[in-house]
Order: structure tokens, then C-alpha cells, then sequence
């Protein structure tokens, strides 16, 4: 292990990442909320100073390997959340630590739980800090980091650690040419967002938090009712055609700004993603209809939530805890689930779900042929046994922790939907559950080991385990591995 490698990149990442504080200081002045603009402009300085030492020692081999750059990657992951978490506490918005160490690791792991009651009672500087930490979060602090980096060698290593999907691609040949893009096509759909719900008479301020909620797949509200304070059809219909855009894998949105369409089409991923998605809103739209009496209010309340769900982004137009079990259970599996890889939404991931499907098929056809070759194909390619055997063992490892997490969690004596959505909620980066963490419902009632717990759930499932767990492995941080 380079140790002076690390901490290198790590407090360059950071002292880039400190003047993402302006930005909030700025939209405090602009509102005259001149109390929370040193708290920002504090936070930000003793980030950088914090950081500045280590970037002046150079490291004497700059070779980085795997281990490195899982290192690096879990402790920017944390070291950003607690930085982000200073803010709230030092301003008192949120007097307890430990409550600000939740929100903000909800905010930047875009997972959108909170512990507020009162969500209206924040400064605009705070509710935008919020928000702004999903858009951040939701491309990838690292991602957003090497946009702005010099070009380096060891920038795919770094993006591959950070989006450690079933098969990590690239646009471009240079790591930093594709963050680049990422970030160009993700921040001209925020500002599109942005747009069109100013258009459907969203102030901009509101715009621009709903906004960088849905790219973020994160679904911070700065309402206490939710999307829901709207009331508008239009509104609605904007946030949903988003986060169903921000759950797509961005691969093919650059196809199609190269006019590869045809690689579009045979996207087997896509097309699972988008029948889903259909086949969901349908059987919840029809099982709901009793209680809205009309098919396109029961359009309108299922294709939203089970956009939000999906997405894992959590807005919330409805309760959906008055809604009956079959429409809660199908949101539930769906938690499960999640985005397409390669996208700002968390969970499974479609493209894993797909793999998983396709060995067992191969399994049972193996069985009844058993002197038959059966590759798992994925575009007509076939898949190598390491990334297929990767996903199988990543099934295993959310499975695992995610059961261990529901038992810790339990110790808080919750009813068991409670207990096993509030876990499900948080590790797949999703919001809000079921029961007391349903959507018009908060996580303020857990304890503070509870909340730790969640916390670190939210970490494990935005970095998809391996990075925060290799932390724990002591072989890593020898000299030799």
C-alpha cells in the first residue's frame, strides 16, 4: 500500500471538493441570511487547510493499483459526508452530531432519508447545501473531481472504484475526457430540470432543489408535504420523466449524441428497465383505483412512485403506507431492484438482475444438457466468468449485510416492516420505507446506534461494499499485498 499515495490524491480531492462550499455561502447572501454565510466560507477554509499539507508532499512512485484506489475512494466517502455534516451542526440547524453526520451522508450517498421534522424551518442556505450534496453525490464526488483535475493515468482506476457497476465502461480513451462528458450531459439535464419546472410555475429556488434531487436520484425535499405541496399534474409528470432519464445508464445518452442508435435499440438492459417500470405502474395503477376513483389519478400516483422507487430517488406525491400490501410489496421489490448501472440510481441494478436471471437459465439448461456450452451473453457478447461470478458474490455480500443491519437495527424494538425497509431503504440509497419511515414520515425517532448503523448502510450500498469494507482488511494496508 502507497500510503503517501493516498493521502495524497485524497487531500487533493478534498481541496478541490472545499470550494464546493461557496456556492451555498452565496445563495445565504443573496437571501440576507448572513448568520450561516461564515459557517460555509469556515467549513470550506478549514477543509482546505486541512487538506493543503499532504498535497505539497509528492509521493515517490506514482504507480496506482486496485487497493489504492478502493482506499481512496472509501476515505473520500467519508471524510466528505462528515465535512458536509459541519454546516448543519455548526449553525444549529441540527444540533446533534450525530443527526448532521446522518443527513449529510444521506445527502451525498443520495439516498434522501432524513431525521428533520421540519424540514420548511431551514435556512435557503441549508435547504440548498442539501440538495446541492445529491448533485454532487449523485454523478460521484471523484467523478466531479477529475472533471476538474489535471489529465491523469490513474483517473479510470479512481472512476472505477467509485462506479463499481457489473462492467465499467468508458466514452472516451482519457478517465478524465469521460468525466468530462458525464458531467456535461448530467449537468444539461439538471439545468433542462430546472427549466421545465419553472415553466409549470415552480419558483426557482424550488426548481433548482427539485431539480438537483431528481439527477441526483436523491428526492431531498424542501417542503414537509413533498412534491405533493404542489398539486400539479405538470409537476408531476416533469419529475417523473426525469428520474425515469437519471435512472438510465448514461452510456446511452452518449450513444445517442453520436447517433449510435442502434446500440440504443438492442440495449437489453434498457428495454428490462423500461418494461418494469411499465408492468409496475400498471398493476399498482389498477390496484390503487379504488381509492382515487379515477384511472388518470391512479396513473398519475403509481408511474410516480414507482419512477421514484425504481430510481431510488423518494420523492413522494403520495402516501403510499394507506395503499394496499400488493402495491406496497411491489414498491418494496423494486427498493430491491433499483436503476440501470451506469446511472445516479442506486440498488441491485437491472443489468445485475439480468446476469443473475441468465445463469440460472444457463444452470438449468446445463443440468438437462449437461455436454452443452452456455455462455451468458450480454450484447450478443459473451460475459467473462469473473464478472459474472463478481455479481453472484456481490448478491451474497448486500444479502449478508443487509440481514445483519435489520438484526442491529432491530435492537430498537420497531415492528419488522419498520426494522426491514428502514435497512432496505437506506442500502439501496432509496428514502423513505414503510410504516414509521413511510413517505411523509422521518428516521428521527431511531437511536443514535441505529443511526450509525443506516449511515454506514448508506455508504456500503452508494460504494456497492467493496471499497468500505477493504478498510477493514488488514493485508491492504501493509506495505506488500
Amino acid at each position: 500500500m502507497n500510503k503517501v499515495l493516498v493521502f495524497h490524491y485524497l487531500s487533493k480531492m478534498t481541496l478541490t471538493g472545499s470550494a464546493l462550499f461557496l456556492l451555498p455561502a452565496i445563495v445565504s447572501l443573496c437571501y440576507g441570511e448572513f448568520e450561516t454565510v461564515p459557517v460555509f466560507l469556515l467549513t470550506g477554509a478549514g477543509l482546505a487547510a486541512l487538506s493543503l499539507p499532504m498535497t505539497l508532499i509528492k509521493p515517490k512512485t506514482k504507480d496506482m493499483y486496485t487497493k489504492e484506489s478502493l482506499v481512496i475512494v472509501a476515505m473520500l466517502w467519508i471524510v466528505f459526508p462528515l465535512a458536509g455534516a459541519m454546516p448543519f451542526f455548526i449553525s444549529g440547524e441540527i444540533p446533534r452530531f450525530v443527526d448532521a453526520v446522518f443527513e449529510s451522508v444521506s445527502g451525498f450517498t443520495t439516498t434522501g432519508s432524513t431525521i428533520l421534522t421540519d424540514v420548511e424551518s431551514l435556512s435557503h442556505g441549508m435547504l440548498f447545501w442539501r440538495s446541492f450534496t445529491h448533485w454532487i453525490g449523485g454523478m460521484g464526488i471523484l467523478v466531479f473531481a477529475l472533471a476538474v483535475f489535471p489529465s491523469s493515468k490513474d483517473s479510470m482506476y479512481l472512476m472505477r472504484a467509485e462506479c463499481p457497476g457489473p462492467q465499467v465502461g468508458k466514452f472516451v480513451p482519457k478517465g478524465k475526457n469521460t468525466a468530462m462528458y458525464m458531467y456535461a450531459m448530467y449537468g444539461a439535464l439538471t439545468v433542462v430540470t430546472v427549466i421545465l419546472l419553472c415553466a409549470g410555475g415552480m419558483p426557482l429556488f424550488d426548481s433548482l432543489c427539485h431539480a438537483m434531487g431528481t439527477a441526483g436520484t436523491g428526492g431531498f425535499g424542501i417542503k414537509n408535504a413533498g412534491v405533493a405541496f404542489y398539486n400539479s399534474a405538470y409537476i408531476d409528470g416533469v419529475i417523473t420523466v426525469m428520474m425515469i432519464l437519471f435512472g438510465v445508464n448514461f452510456n446511452i445518452f452518449y450513444f445517442m449524441l453520436i447517433r449510435r442508435f442502434k446500440d440504443v435499440a438492442k440495449n437489453l438492459e434498457l428495454r428490462v428497465y423500461l418494461i418494469i417500470l411499465a408492468v409496475s405502474t400498471l398493476l399498482i395503477g389498477a390496484n390503487i383505483f379504488p381509492i382515487y376513483k379515477s384511472a388518470g389519478e391512479s396513473f398519475r400516483y403509481a408511474v410516480f412512485q414507482v419512477a421514484s422507487i425504481m430510481t431510488t430517488t423518494g420523492f413522494a406525491t403520495a402516501d403510499y403506507n394507506l395503499w394496499p400490501a400488493f402495491s406496497q410489496m411491489i414498491l418494496v421489490l423494486l427498493m430491491l431492484v433499483g436503476a440501470c448501472a451506469g446511472s445516479t440510481g442506486g440498488g441491485f441494478k437491472v443489468q445485475r438482475l439480468i446476469i443473475v436471471f441468465k445463469n440460472t437459465a444457463k444452470f438449468f439448461k446445463k443440468l438437462l444438457h449437461p455436454k452443452s456450452v452456455n455462455l451468458v451473453t450480454s450484447e450478443d457478447k459473451a460475459m467473462d466468468s469473473d464478472t459474472v461470478h463478481g455479481v453472484h458474490c456481490y448478491l451474497g455480500i448486500c444479502l449478508f449485510l443487509m440481514l445483519g443491519s435489520m438484526l442491529l437495527v432491530s435492537l430498537d424494538n420497531q415492528d419488522f416492516a419498520t426494522s426491514f425497509t428502514s435497512v432496505a431503504a437506506c442500502f439501496n440509497n432509496i428514502g423513505p420505507g414503510i410504516n414509521k419511515v413511510g413517505p411523509m414520515e422521518n428516521f428521527s425517532f431511531f437511536s443514535d446506534f441505529s443511526k450509525c448503523v443506516l449511515s454506514l448502510d448508506m455508504l456500503l450500498g452508494r460504494l456497492e461494499c467493496l471499497p468500505i469494507m477493504m478498510l477493514c482488511v488488514p493485508a491492504v494496508w501493509k506495505k506488500k499485498f
